[in-house]
């Protein structure tokens, strides 16, 4: 097979600054490397595998494919790590978002304790894989640290030090949290944790890909995904034995996994911080990010080298669903401010934010990344629920997918199989169903402003004509671009973001450029474009 080695220059670019990315906002990660591209498909091809998708889990399973002898071809339609890879905090940690306790009443003592296996082996991954290939990606094994939120209480922390001892985990309890002193509870230590430079990470595996003979094409939209072929919207098909959608959320099912998951945004920013005041670890509160019913603001933080005089120190949290900022506490922007705020009290020697962005992550309805055949299908599997560990998930893909590809018993399938039913979250199901379902109520709602001429140069706003839903961007030069505000998944009506100058569907977490352009799934379509009145 030949392969597509050679990167494209730099003014082949469709970008201005040469990034493809997910959002407006641009990442630590994203901005201190160069961007990671090939060369778009532009021919039919055949190959034992496809993956669609170069993310963390797209690059994983290639990587793990290829070693195993199948020839795979990589297809991405922005750049590498473009999209939910290059917008993650890089946590790789066995310290899931989901507790311990939750986990074993949802999936028995032994689901916790493949969880934990999987998690700690996906860690072990990482480390050596950019130990074997030379990559330079600032790992570290460093410790974590869970500490109370202040609506927490003492008596759940212990119940999961117990259960992560019961999931194999050697937690230590500790009466204080190291590295901030202005957390008055205690916390739980665990060891043996990892943090890496994420785009440098796949930077390295993309090198490793090429030499194994993989083609990775960017730039490259799929448009269809039948048994054995994958179409793009250039019309050229790919033919396989094998298909692996690896795009954050499935662009393959229409209705199934989209009932089993839901879209979450969670903010990010970047302080600088006296390089060295803080010795580096990784720390979680114990805030739920999930429970909207009774809102509990989750925070996690680590440190990255940044330059001479400063270390980054990285906060992501305050997470609310998607598209449905209008219901919750704080705005968009606000979040990030908010974020600050949590950070300079608990941090001394804070220096100014240089970094703010946001991501998407998608949560399963019990608590376990959805990982092996898609329901239905025998020869297409998919990757998503990442339930905010999408490193370790990703990585996990990698490994559970290339066995089941290759036919051999991985003791992990069960765990992660899309096609599982739990019944234990049959209530939690009903409400998030009827969140959806009372999502459709915007077609008969207001829209933002009660014309295009009200935006300003850089915003966007839905407007209402009737029953009829535009969404409409006056950009930087005061021309107004309008399309359906329909989601073209399932008709969803979409709601402006404005951190990262997007329109998001509050239903299944299909995301558009101010241009109307697809960036996130299930969507596979533009929005349709209106001509202004």
């Amino acid at each position: 097979m030949e392969t597509n080695d050679q990167l494209l220059s730099e003014e082949n670019t469709k970008n201005p600054d040469g990034r493809i990315t997910s959002g407006n906002t641009l990442s630590y990660w994203v901005d201190s490397v160069k961007p990671i591209k090939f060369k778009p498909l532009a021919g039919n091809v055949r190959t034992d595998v496809v993956i669609v998708g170069a993310g963390i889990s797209g690059l994983t399973t290639a990587y793990c494919l290829a070693k195993s002898g199948k020839n795979v071809v990589v297809v991405e339609d922005g750049f590498v790590g473009s999209g939910e890879t290059g917008r993650t905090t890089a946590h790789a940690t066995n310290a899931l978002d989901d507790r311990y306790r939750d986990i074993e009443q949802l999936h028995g003592s032994e689901g916790s304790r493949i969880a934990a296996d999987s998690h700690t082996a996906a860690i072990a991954f990482i480390e050596s894989t950019a130990l074997a290939e030379g990559i330079e990606c600032d790992f570290k094994r460093l410790n974590g640290y869970l500490f109370l939120h202040p609506s927490d209480k003492r008596e759940n922390l212990e119940e999961e030090f117990k259960a992560t001892h019961r999931a194999g985990i050697p937690t230590e309890w500790l009466e204080a949290v190291p590295g901030i002193s202005s957390e008055n509870g205690p916390c739980l230590k665990f060891p043996h944790q990892g943090q890496f430079h994420p785009m440098k990470y796949l930077s390295g595996l993309t090198s490793a890909l090429s030499k194994l003979g993989v083609n990775i094409y960017t730039e490259t939209r799929v448009s269809d995904i039948q048994r054995g072929l994958v179409k793009t919207s250039s019309e050229f098909e790919i033919t396989t034995d094998h298909i692996v959608v690896a795009t954050n959320s499935p662009i393959n099912d229409l209705f199934t996994m989209h009932t089993k998951q839901y879209p979450y945004r969670t903010y990010v920013i970047g302080m600088l911080l006296l390089k060295g005041s803080v010795e580096g670890a990784l720390w979680w509160d114990t805030g739920d990010q999930n429970s909207k019913w009774l809102p509990m603001p989750y925070h996690y933080v680590r440190l990255q080298p940044y330059d001479e005089q400063s270390d980054l120190l990285i906060c992501g949290g305050e997470d609310h669903k998607t598209g449905q900022e209008d219901k919750a506490e704080f705005t968009t922007n606000e979040r990030f401010d908010v974020l600050e705020e949590w950070l300079r009290k608990r941090f001394d020697n804070c220096g100014r934010v240089v970094y703010r962005w946001s991501g998407q992550v998608m949560e399963p309805l019990d608590g376990m990344g959805y990982i092996g055949r898609n329901p239905g299908d025998k020869e297409i599997y998919i990757v998503t629920g990442d339930s905010g560990n999408g490193i370790t998930h990703g990585t996990i893909a990698g490994m559970l997918i290339n066995d089941l590809i290759l036919g051999r018993e991985n003791p992990w399938e069960e765990l992660y199989d899309p096609g599982r039913i739990t019944l234990k979250v049959t209530g939690d199901y009903i409400r998030e169903a009827a969140n959806m379902v009372s999502q459709y109520g915007d077609y008969i709602a207001k829209g933002d402003v009660e014309s295009a001429e009200q935006l300003l140069a850089g915003e966007g706003a839905i407007l209402s004509s009737g029953l009829k839903k535009y969404a409409a961007y006056k950009d930087e030069s005061g021309v107004v671009h309008k399309f359906s505000a329909v989601c073209p998944h399932l008709g969803c009506i979409l709601q402006w973001n404005p951190a990262e100058k997007s329109f998001d569907c509050p239903c299944h977490g299909s995301r558009f450029t101010c241009e109307g352009k697809v960036i996130n799934g299930p969507a596979k379509t533009d929005l349709s474009s209106i001509t202004p009145d």
